[in-house]
């Protein structure tokens, strides 16, 4: 049966080949939007609200085409004809929730307020329409926060087949959600990593790539 300890191993082996530096250097690029204005964050919020239910790549996608000024700019029919067009399957809601999410363009400055990362989620998820625990927790990873847990469906069937949990959950109460966290950083302390590097490492082992 494998255990924590041998997830951990593979994951140790990772950081010491090209992958580990393919991580520092994304850590890196998280850590430099950190230091970005709040229009940045807005567009990198606006790209985690595109994920939902879609995928990273064509989130990616869809914010390079946009582009920070059309999330903020464009009109409601002219964004939700914009995802349409880019192959987003939930356009129509995905444009309402970021034109209604445009009332917190200063997101930095909501954020920072905040004194850990964890109370700052608490406050997405209750305030932000389009994110639940998963998105709020990418968002923050992605404007260079280290101590939340990203839990897709990558990160679950890893913990699944490495026997960490019993199932993939079909869907996470808050509840189920920081108990399944509370797994993942007895894995970080294990790994010595931030919970941020940790899934990018655990990412790859199910896609065998580095994104966002």
């Amino acid at each position: 049966m494998m255990t924590l300890n041998d997830l951990a191993r593979k994951i140790y082996e990772l950081t010491k080949n090209k992958i580990g530096r393919i991580v520092e250097q994304r850590i890196k690029e998280f850590k430099e939007l950190k230091n970005k204005n709040s229009d940045e964050w807005f567009s990198e919020l606006c790209f985690c609200i595109l994920t939902a239910n879609s995928s990273a790549k064509l989130g990616i996608k869809i914010q390079e085409r946009i582009g920070v000024q059309g999330f903020l700019t464009l009109s409601l029919e002219q964004l939700s004809q914009k995802l349409k067009e880019l192959g987003h399957r939930f356009y129509s809601k995905r444009a309402k929730y970021i034109v209604e999410a445009r009332k917190y363009r200063n997101i930095k400055k909501i954020v920072e307020k905040f004194p850990d990362e964890k109370e700052a989620r608490e406050w997405l998820v209750k305030n932000v329409k389009g994110l639940g625990y998963k998105e709020a927790s990418h968002f923050l990873r992605n404007v260079g926060f280290d101590n939340v847990a990203i839990l897709d469906r990558h990160i679950l069937r890893i913990l699944h087949e490495h026997k960490l949990i019993e199932e993939i959950p079909k869907s996470l109460s808050k509840k189920k959600y920081l108990e399944i966290e509370k797994i993942l950083e007895k894995l970080a302390r294990k790994t010595q990593l931030t919970l941020s590097k940790l899934d990018l490492f655990l990412w790859y082992m199910k896609t065998g790539e580095v994104l966002k």
